[in-house]
């Protein structure tokens, strides 16, 4: 089969496109042929050598990716022959191996994807969406609520602003430059913002003011940096702030940016579990897109230019979330 395969730890130019061996499921695991594949922030930390949150680095040479759907194609023993031929998708958790014409993963690990929702869909839930909808339910927002999304063209972001509007907020989309703009004023934002504007803090005050809203009330930050600092000054008494990600200063470097009279929270992997379980998270993930109630933006590469892909990630060129498909 086809994969990416990574031999030493660093840039993207370190990831290869090459021929290797089949895998074979062992007990407990089936195999999948791989339709769609995701590509994380994580799988770029862990390339260049930067585990993050993760329990260890992995044992080299590897195939990053932790995000598959597709087709079963083969079982390993003790497995139910029911699972030959389904639509499936999985997160590996921090195993290997997505990033591949097939993978392997435990029975436990696998979801039907739904009629109608198509396996880049399927992977951007799988992931994304869970998280999305672990964070939501640190601070649901409601009618009353005005919500700042920083990165609102992200895969995250994008769905934030989805959910907080199904919920009837007053939604306020950050990101950086017209084009990204222009996309989170069309996946729904009240007002899409350009943060690399100097003056942005004032246009969302001016356009909150106009549309006879008050101060923030929640800010969705995934990015951290001077962005998110900017973005809770917005945030009235009584607002919430949700730390999940500090992509602006580098995994692991998250700092807190404390205001007067604002709850914050800083939420990782371990909260999120805690926000339901992370299979009832994939579950009602999968069940929005397939009511069409959230719909995640999707950047697509062929497998073979993964290493373009990880490069186009870094640089925030990408819109929503970034899928390899064979």
């Amino acid at each position: 089969m086809h994969a990416v395969r990574l031999y030493a730890f660093g840039p993207a130019e370190n990831l290869t496109y090459e021929e290797i061996p089949d895998p074979d499921p062992g007990p407990g695991q089936v195999r999948i042929a791989v339709a769609a594949a995701g590509v994380h922030l994580m799988d770029a930390a862990l390339r260049a050598g930067n585990r993050g949150p993760a329990p260890e680095l992995p044992a080299l040479p590897t195939v990053p990716g932790r995000e598959v759907a597709g087709v079963v194609d083969a079982l390993g023993d003790g497995v139910a022959g029911h699972w030959l031929g389904r639509r499936v998708v999985a997160h590996l958790g921090f195993a290997p191996g997505g990033h591949a014409a097939l993978a392997v993963t435990g029975t436990e690990r696998l979801h039907d994807v739904p009629d109608g929702v198509d396996p880049a869909t399927a992977v951007a839930m799988i992931g994304t969406g869970r998280t999305a909808l672990g964070i939501v339910r640190f601070a649901e927002p409601g009618p009353e609520d005005v919500v700042v999304v920083p990165a609102a063209a992200g895969g995250i972001g994008t769905l934030l602003v989805q959910y907080a509007k199904n919920a009837g907020a007053l939604v306020v989309g950050l990101a950086g430059g017209p084009a990204k703009t222009a996309r989170v004023r069309a996946n729904g934002a009240d007002l899409a913002v350009d943060y690399s504007s100097p003056d942005w803090p004032a246009e969302v005050r001016a356009g909150l003011g106009a549309r006879g809203a008050g101060p923030a009330t929640i800010v969705y930050d995934g990015v951290g940096g001077q962005a998110a600092r900017e973005a809770v000054a917005l945030l009235g008494p009584g607002g919430r702030h949700l730390v999940f990600g500090w992509s602006a200063e580098g995994i692991g470097q998250g700092r807190g940016h404390f205001v007067e009279g604002v709850s914050q929270s800083v939420l990782g992997p371990a909260m999120l579990r805690a926000a339901g379980g992370l299979r009832t998270l994939e579950l009602r993930a999968l069940d929005q897109a397939a009511r069409g109630l959230l719909r995640p933006a999707v950047t697509r590469f062929p497998l073979a230019r993964a290493a373009a892909a990880h490069r186009a990630l870094e640089r925030r060129d990408t819109v929503g979330k970034v899928v390899l498909e064979p």
